[in-house]
């Protein structure tokens, strides 16, 4: 994303763990370096902010006037699995992009089912080859991991003939397919479990394979099941770019919120590219021509994750900070969030995994605009003071704030605490159990845009949601002016629902359109 950037790289884990020495440490480091963004694709611990070693580092980080991108973890679909939840630095989560390469499972009743894979071997036959599903010795139903390469029992009428496809339940990590290139297995369909749904990999196998979605992978599972005798091929159609490839959507995996500790700040606060992503990698990945296991000596690799998604939110900062060397921190994440897209390349809601409409607990403002990033018009800015005033408007007590800031002399006695829905912070998120009385929320924005500029109001809520916004038009004279407003938000004679109802308010020039995500769960 920013390919002239000066890298500078702390190691902080090991082969499996992450110390929190460790990760202070090398958080300080690059402190002490002057780096201007940082970029962490750790997951957090579920531990207040005064236990968590990485909320208190990057607290310090950014007083410093560093920006800290870091990843939203990959604890979903359920919802409050959010790793880093603190407000003073950019949550990701990960979205899919629109490449896809394609591999088309054919089965022998004709039908046609789009997959992905990296294998792209011409020499595969388009003959269709037998079917079959492989059940575990002792396990009888169809989610059940019965191709992982650890798995060595089977039932003796299930072992893989030679030549035969083999239907896999893909069920997270999907199986790399050495075990069934041991039983005699030539190909794989992989079939994605419920909780899947949609989210499909390009990932190396050892055999040709193609992994479908759910509702593909029930619609295959049926005709093998009907089918005296099924078969199946696989077409492989290379890399495929554009719109013809519904993106983004959320992946499966990408954490959600609402914040247990804090669920009135919105994360993720973003979404990011992080499925299927090319990059370098440690060792070679692939096999030769003639399907040995003699490695290419490529050194690159797909992977998916919220770790993926972060650096590029990581890049796209370091570019708005070249661009804007003055700003702070918070001022970068309001730019990337309030620019935000929430709609695909089709010009439709951005789904989830199930293909439904995501919420913002799910891909945080929207999707990642860069060029609008760079040029905002308002931003939402928040000084280290309103960090702290939130933290002692969390029933926090000196001691434990302290332990945040670094500062002993810190009192909150001495702070005009505010609640989380009053941090200046690009979105507001309510519990629908706050609205009766109206809830009052504040908000500053900075001009950061044209020097004379009007921006009206705009609101786009649900009929059971109330928003009036006082005043409803800001005009501004000169940049860097601060102007403050009200939004007053109440339920209609509707009890408002369970279920989470989403909008968002705009403020609207002649040039720039901010938008404010509002969430009422």
């Amino acid at each position: 994303m920013a390919p002239l950037a000066h890298l500078a790289v702390y190691k902080v884990c090991g082969d499996t763990f992450c110390k929190e020495i460790d990760l202070i440490a090398g958080i300080d480091a690059a402190i002490g370096d002057g780096v201007d963004v940082l970029s962490i694709s750790i997951a957090g611990s579920s531990k207040p902010f005064y236990e968590n070693a990485f909320d208190i580092a990057t607290f310090k980080a950014a007083r410093k006037g560093i920006f800290v991108s870091c990843s939203a973890g990959n604890q979903g679909p359920a919802e409050s699995t959010i790793s880093n939840r603190a407000p003073w630095y950019l949550t990701v989560a990960a979205g899919t992009m629109d490449r896809s390469i394609k591999a088309v499972v054919k089965l022998g009743d004709g039908q046609e089912f789009e997959g992905q894979t990296v294998f792209d071997q011409d020499k595969f036959p388009s003959t269709s080859l037998p079917l079959t599903f492989p059940i575990p010795f002792g396990i009888g139903a169809e989610e059940t991991d019965n191709c992982n390469d650890d798995l060595k029992t089977l039932n003796p009428k299930d072992i893989v003939k030679k030549g035969e496809m083999v239907l896999c339940n893909a069920l997270g990590s999907p199986p790399l397919g050495k075990y069934v290139q041991k039983l005699g297995g030539t190909a794989m369909i992989l079939l994605n479990g419920e909780t899947l749904g949609y989210t499909t990999f390009a990932e190396y196998r050892v055999l040709p394979a193609s992994q479908v979605s759910y509702t593909d992978a029930s619609k295959i599972f049926s005709y093998f099941n009907s089918s005296t005798k099924p078969t199946a091929t696989i077409i492989f159609k290379g890399t495929i770019i554009g719109k013809s490839i519904e993106a983004p959507t959320v992946a499966y995996f990408s954490s959600r919120g609402p914040s247990k500790e804090t669920p009135d700040v919105l994360k993720p606060d973003i979404l990011g590219p992080g499925v299927n992503v090319l990059g370098a990698w440690i060792k070679p990945v692939g096999h030769d021509e003639k399907g040995s296991n003699v490695p290419y000596m490529k050194y690159f690799n797909f992977l998916s994750g919220t770790s993926m998604a972060a650096p590029h939110l990581s890049g796209i900062a370091a570019l708005i900070k070249q661009k804007h060397p003055d700003w702070s921190p918070a001022a970068i994440k309001s730019a990337i969030m309030t620019t935000a897209s929430t709609e695909d390349n089709n010009g439709s809601p951005i789904m989830d995994e199930q293909h439904h409409p995501a919420s913002f607990f799910m891909m945080g403002a929207g999707h990642v605009n860069p060029q609008k990033a760079a040029d905002p018009g308002l931003v939402f800015d928040i000084e280290t003071e309103q960090y702290i005033a939130f933290l002692c408007g969390l029933g926090y007590n000196d001691k434990q704030v302290q332990i945040i800031t670094g500062d002993m002399n810190t009192k909150c006695e001495d702070i005009q605490k505010i609640s989380q829905s009053e941090l200046n912070y690009p979105s507001i998120v309510l519990s629908s159990g706050k609205l009766t009385p109206p809830v009052i929320v504040n908000r500053t924005v900075t001009n950061v845009g044209e020097a004379m500029s009007t921006y009206q109001v705009e609101i786009n809520m649900p009929n059971k949601v109330i928003v009036e916004v006082v005043p409803n038009v800001l005009k501004f004279h000169e940049l860097n002016e601060k102007q403050s407003y009200q939004v007053r938000i109440n339920s209609s004679s509707v009890v408002v629902s369970k279920k989470i109802m989403q909008g968002n308010l705009k403020w609207i020039s002649d040039k720039y359109t901010v938008t404010t995500p509002i969430i009422i769960y």
